[in-house]
């Protein structure tokens, strides 16, 4: 399991806990399915693999699929975002393009931030159809990007899936990726259970956080799990 440390490992069902997204439809995006007697291949290569036949993601992959189904839900049709994907492989040479910090959508079409240097060293950004391969002037703003920390060339490093306020965060480096307090790297399921049986004072001795850190950690679970009965 050594070179998993880092990468974060989920299931479908665990991933689509965390994203709201149907475990199933997660299995199709990932191992390809069939629709009217014609093979779709899946939308990239997972970047975890045990050897078995069995689908694990990575947390890029789960960043992949956040960032597939928030198109998908503002009305970018699924051959739109599968071709998006193809283009903009080739163009930033990324295996997962679509969870860099990139890309725009206004509900039609699928935009790449390009940013450039003038003639006169100065630094402009736009933003590239990857439909119609123009420059389109930057106006668009994902607020699905405002969760996530992205490194300096672009690549995901954190998503705080219930806002920052909830110090609640997902880090690959840490607990394989389950979310966790923030500040003690204690999962929220944990800390949760922990409430139920010892109270909310008695959560927070035994594990030696604060007591706003094991009320935060109640909120995402029950939120979560209002979510999913929904």
């Amino acid at each position: 399991m050594g070179e998993l440390i880092g990468m974060g490992l989920y299931t479908p069902a665990e991933a689509g806990r965390l994203l709201r997204v149907p475990s199933s439809k997660i299995g199709r995006w990932l191992r390809g399915h069939a629709v009217k007697g014609k093979f779709y291949p899946p939308l990239w290569v997972p970047e975890v693999d045990l050897g078995e036949d069995r689908l694990f993601l990575g947390f890029r992959d789960l960043m992949e699929v956040r960032v597939v189904d928030a198109f998908i839900r503002a009305g970018v049709p699924a051959i739109r975002v599968r071709s998006a994907i193809e283009i903009a492989r080739g163009v930033i040479e990324r295996d997962h393009p679509l969870s860099t910090d990139q890309f725009r959508t206004d509900g039609r079409e699928i935009f790449l931030r390009i940013v450039d240097t003038d003639e006169h060293g100065e630094e402009r950004e736009r933003l590239l159809n990857l439909f119609r391969r123009q420059y389109e002037f930057k106006g668009i703003i994902d607020p699905i990007l405002k969760t996530v920390d992205f490194a300096d060339n672009g690549d995901p490093l954190k998503w705080w899936p219930a806002g920052r306020r909830a110090n609640v965060v997902v880090d690959p480096t840490r607990s394989f990726g389950q979310p966790i307090d923030a500040d003690s790297s204690v999962p929220t399921t944990v800390l949760a259970a922990a409430a139920e049986q010892e109270g909310i004072a008695g959560a927070a001795l035994a594990f030696d956080v604060t007591e706003s850190s094991i009320r935060r950690a109640v909120e995402f679970e029950k939120s979560f799990a209002q979510r999913m009965a929904a």
